[in-house]
Order: C-alpha cells, then structure tokens, then sequence
C-alpha cells in the first residue's frame, strides 16, 4: 500500500468498511474510480453527500425517508390495522420485496442485547406503544430475527402488548424451501415440527 498515493489509500480504507468488502475488492473499486471511471467516482461523491443531506428516518416508523413521513407510511392503501414490527430499515425492503404484506412497519433499529449493553430502554418501546395506541391495530407482527436476542425481544414486546390488549404474532419459523431434512439444526426442526399446518389438498 505504501507505493499508492495517500488519497487513493484513504479511500480503500474507507472502501473496506463496508460490509462484505475486504481490502482486495476495496482496492479493486477504488483503482477502477481513479483509473477508469472517473465521472463514475463525481456521482458516487454526489450521492454520497445526498444521503447525508437528504436521508432521514420516517417520524412514524423509523424506516428511510427524504424527510417526514415516508412513502409506506403516507400511502392511505396501506392497511393501518396490521402493523409489523422489525429490526432494522432493510427488513422491510425484504418484505416489500415479497409484495405480499399490505400493512404498515415500526422499525426498533435494534434488539435487546445485554450482553451489547442494549436493554429494552435502547429500543425505544414508548414510541412503539404510543404509536400504536393511536393506530389501534388488530395485530402486530413480530418480524424479528431467529436468534437469542430476536427471540428475547419479541417475547419482551410481546408480554408488553398483552399487558395493553394488543394481539401480537411472529412470522413462521421451520424449514426453508427446497432444503433438506439432512441438513437441518435441530432449533430448525424443533420450530418446523410446532409450526406445522394441515396439508392443502387443493
């Protein structure tokens, strides 16, 4: 690296701070800006002070937005009964994605992790119940990770919309499409084994 000039290191330094992008693809990026593409390299710098100008998060759910209330949330074809609960703002992009939930989101941008130093005060939970108090949904889905702390977190909120009267649920956890029995974990089984449905012979 000592050859390179210093504002070519510091850009792959910078590079090699995104997730999944180690210094070779970082070198390879930064190289094809400086020696390529340089109209290239003026965009990326352009869009990149625009995401620091413009991107904020939706004062109802906490997704993406360029300022107030985002586009999930502004949409009056949204069914406003059905709010689902998530952990970060790419969550939705996923269930979107899918085209078939046609409710609304909260995003907690975090899981309780004490072992982080992240109790259930960091996730902001008051916003979620006062939002909710004014929606008055007739369910709320806990779309959070299958992990210790994602399973932690929606038994804590669940408990708390209970306490309140609101019905809560957690997406279906068992095996994935076109995997195999074999190579399953046992947590996976487990969970396929109770989750399971009568067989549609339509």
């Amino acid at each position: 690296m000592r050859p390179l000039p210093k504002a070519l290191q510091r850009l792959i330094r910078e590079l090699s701070k995104l997730p999944s992008v180690g210094e070779k693809t970082a070198f390879r990026l930064a190289y094809h800006m400086t020696a390529c593409d340089r109209e290239l390299a003026g965009s990326l710098a352009d869009a990149l002070i625009s995401i620091n100008d413009k991107i904020a998060r939706c004062l109802e759910c906490g997704f993406l937005t360029e300022g107030g209330a985002c586009a999930i949330c502004s949409d009056s074809s949204r069914d406003f009964g059905l709010v689902c609960v998530v952990e970060k703002p790419i969550d939705v992009v996923a269930i979107e994605r899918v085209g078939e939930f046609k409710g609304i989101y909260h995003v907690l941008n975090g899981l309780w992790a004490p072992l982080k130093g992240q109790g259930p005060d960091s996730l902001g939970l008051d916003n979620l119940l006062m939002r909710l108090e004014r929606v008055k949904p007739r369910e709320v889905i806990l779309a959070l990770g299958s992990t210790v702390e994602g399973d932690a977190t929606a038994l804590y909120i669940a408990r708390l919309l209970s306490e309140v009267g609101i019905n809560s649920t957690r997406l279906a956890q068992g095996l994935p499409k076109g995997g195999e029995l074999e190579y399953a974990d046992e947590i996976t089984l487990s969970r396929a084994f109770s989750g399971r449905v009568a067989v549609n012979l339509r």
